[in-house]
């Protein structure tokens, strides 16, 4: 059965303000404000962001209101959300005495901030992480220090199941090897039934990256379960998923409904990941009786293999394929062997797309280009680009998937000038 979408734990309020800790950790800078006033700063942020641009080149495009939790901006007052992300991640360090701590780390620094529960995480999520310190200390398996470099345990990424009981413990270690290996992952086991999977990340490198490029399964299951926008979907341990799995679906529904997918389009899908975006709108589209392809572009290998599954628990491997390689080598092959794709979808990194990657869009020539960023400064840079290259701005809609801090996402729909 679902789980409630939103099951929210109201937590008391200290003389700190909503969370003990939110001071000293840092990572919700805008908890002790109304809902209402974040979402009221975020869209007056996008929107002068955004101004000069629509300005320039007199596009006539409103920014719409940010599609906040539980309501959008301009609404009035909402409630504050809570219990929202379901991706939750401790680094460990050695204690005085030996042990394990763990927590947050207070912003530029490598202290640890204790956190005996966090009001935005899934519920449960902290005390999991937590028991898996106590777990390794009981084990005796030593934390790694972060300025000596010595030590073992780094990290635990905990993802938990947002329509589903499972949840994937992925253990981050400086070597491969575990003293007291059966010891510490029966302890693990026990700490809660939902965990499914426990996974080891080795990362022997000096760097503040938490994941390394190896891993490898210590129990259970290969991947985590989920499901969005009525679709499922098997995520292994180092794909990207996103962490706000409620907002998720409103930043899916947005870009699908700003595809206009017609009947026999194709439909490409750069930085393509697990190949949710591609597979929402491939469903979406079969649901209303409309017949389009997908094409997904991703170079990371583990990526392309759980979008490929994916297709197949979904149904959808006749109207959906997936190619490992670059996005901007392969939409550059495309558009010289004059392939056709009818609609362009772009989920790219924080730091955004490129030049050479932006022109090889361009000359596609897809009829609508729908760009979904985790970066607005870097997507007007890329709006820019895009515009140069033959398309206009006819929507931009700002979603907030990270409550309680500055961020905002957005998506852009962009046409091509015939």
């Amino acid at each position: 059965m679902p789980k409630p979408s939103a099951p929210l734990k109201q937590k008391r309020v200290t003389a700190d303000g909503p969370c003990p800790v939110m001071r000293s950790c840092g990572g919700c800078a805008w908890l002790g404000m109304p809902y209402r006033k974040q979402l009221a700063r975020k869209q007056q942020a996008t929107e002068g962001l955004f101004a000069p641009l629509i300005a320039r080149h007199q596009w006539d495009v409103s920014i719409d209101p940010v599609r906040g939790m539980g309501g959008c901006a301009g609404e009035g007052s909402l409630p504050a959300p809570r219990a929202f992300r379901y991706k939750a991640v401790t680094p460990f360090a050695p204690s005085q005495h030996g042990g394990v701590r763990c927590g947050f780390f207070a912003r530029g620094t490598h202290r640890i901030v204790h956190v005996p529960d966090c009001i935005v995480e899934a519920p449960d999520a902290r005390h999991i992480l937590n028991a898996v310190a106590h777990a390794a200390e009981s084990c005796h398996i030593p934390a790694y220090n972060e300025d000596t470099h010595r030590g073992l345990l780094r990290y635990a990424v905990l993802r938990m199941g947002w329509r589903t009981d499972e949840a994937m413990l992925t253990l981050v270690t400086s070597q491969r090897q575990l003293p007291r290996y059966r010891a510490f992952i029966e302890a693990l086991q026990r700490i809660d039934g939902r965990i499914t999977t426990i996974a080891q990340n080795v990362n022997p490198r000096v760097t503040n990256a938490i994941l390394g490029n190896d891993t490898h399964i210590l129990f259970g299951r290969t991947h985590l379960r989920d499901e969005l926008l009525g679709c499922t979907f098997d995520i292994s341990p180092t794909a990207f998923y996103q962490t706000n799995p409620a907002q998720t679906e409103v930043l899916y529904q947005l870009a699908i409904e700003g595809m206009g997918l017609k009947e026999g389009d194709v439909l490409m899908d750069a930085y393509c990941g697990s190949g949710t975006i591609g597979l929402c709108a491939a469903q979406t589209a079969s649901d209303a009786g409309v017949n389009v392809q997908v094409i997904g572009v991703e170079r990371n290998a583990a990526g392309v293999a759980d979008a490929k599954r994916n297709a197949q628990l979904n149904s959808l491997e006749q109207r959906a394929r997936f190619i490992n390689d670059d996005a901007t080598s392969y939409m550059k092959r495309a558009a010289e062997l004059g392939e056709r794709v009818d609609v362009l979808c772009f989920d790219p990194p924080r730091a955004g797309s490129t030049p050479a990657c932006l022109d090889a869009a361009c000359a596609m020539a897809p009829r609508r280009i729908v760009y979904v960023s985790c970066n607005p400064q870097t997507q007007v840079r890329d709006i820019e680009h895009l515009a140069r290259g033959g398309y206009r701005l006819t929507r931009l809609t700002p979603v907030d998937m990270f409550p309680h801090t500055e961020h905002v996402e957005t998506v852009a729909i962009l046409n091509r000038v015939l």
